[in-house]
């Protein structure tokens, strides 16, 4: 096997971890895919033979190329307590997957989590990310945010407390997540509020892209009475839906004539729905694919 080979087959292993770096970071498929990709360009032009640890090499690398375009997104955002949902991840349920998807589950990243991740600074972010998520550990991440390690510590432990405050921790049971969501669905459908009420957190949040990714268009609605008022105004598009994950929990996914119209990610804690969040960016769910 030729070098050039070796390098290929060596960096398409690491591809889905990388991937899983540059996703929660960014928030982004499109962007993940982007700094995985220019990962492998600075790759090609480097001497890997010289490079002790490629691992972590690459690890650096493609969250250094992340932590810049979080920058460049920080600078051109005009309102920086905009909510900005992220690119869902929605897989189909199969028959075998509720008693095996607990490990899944606990390594998938929801999006509640993922929106309270983007109203971190970027250097929070990453420091978070890196370490909690991915084990990298502070000596490491402290050169690539121009930080001591000590400081690095600092700006996670800083990123934990808010990541701890603001992103309810999902139910771990997927059946009992979708048997919330099931009840929500029927209540929404039937317009009744009573039931609706019942199914949710009194401190519920539902987060609306609006049908567009810009962030300053996502309609936010918090308390269990005006979401509930919300629900009832959608439930004639239930007929249109159907089970899937979304980012490893239980969602919905709605489309008519194989063409999907919104993905509705949820997040069940304690029994109850904490959080709804609504991705109808025609741009986004184009990339779903046909959902025949």
């Amino acid at each position: 096997m030729d070098g050039h080979t070796w390098l290929v087959e060596r960096f398409e292993r690491e591809r889905p971890r990388l991937r899983a770096v540059a996703y929660r970071l960014l928030g982004s498929l499109t962007e993940a895919e982007d700094a995985v990709q220019e990962t492998w360009l600075r790759l090609a032009r480097t001497d890997a033979d010289a490079v002790d640890n490629l691992d972590a090499w690459l690890t650096t690398v493609v969250a250094r190329v992340s932590l810049n375009t979080l920058r460049s997104r920080a600078a051109r955002r005009e309102d920086p307590l905009d909510v900005r949902l992220p690119d869902p991840v929605v897989e189909t349920p199969t028959p075998d997957v509720d008693p095996a998807h607990a490990a899944v589950l606990a390594d998938s990243v929801g999006l509640a989590l993922l929106v309270v991740l983007d109203t971190l600074n970027p250097t929070e972010r990453l420091a978070f990310v890196l370490h909690d998520m991915f084990g990298v550990p502070f000596d490491e991440i402290g050169p690539l945010v121009d930080r001591s390690p000590a400081a690095a510590r600092q700006l996670a432990s800083r990123a934990r407390r808010r990541v701890r405050g603001q992103a309810p921790t999902p139910d771990p049971d997927l059946a009992r997540q979708r048997a919330v969501v099931d009840a929500f669905l029927t209540a929404a459908r039937d317009g009744d509020f009573d039931a609706l009420i019942e199914v949710l957190h009194p401190d519920v949040v539902l987060r609306s892209d609006g049908g567009t990714a810009r962030a300053r268009h996502t309609t936010v609605l918090t308390g269990a009475r005006e979401v509930a008022a919300q629900a009832t105004t959608f439930g004639r598009l239930f007929p249109f839906a159907r089970p899937v994950l979304v980012n490893g929990a239980a969602g919905v996914l709605v489309s008519a004539g194989g063409r999907p119209l919104s993905v509705m990610a949820f997040t069940v804690t304690g029994g109850r729905i904490a959080a709804v969040d609504v991705i109808a960016d025609p741009h986004r769910l184009a990339a779903l694919g046909r959902t025949d």
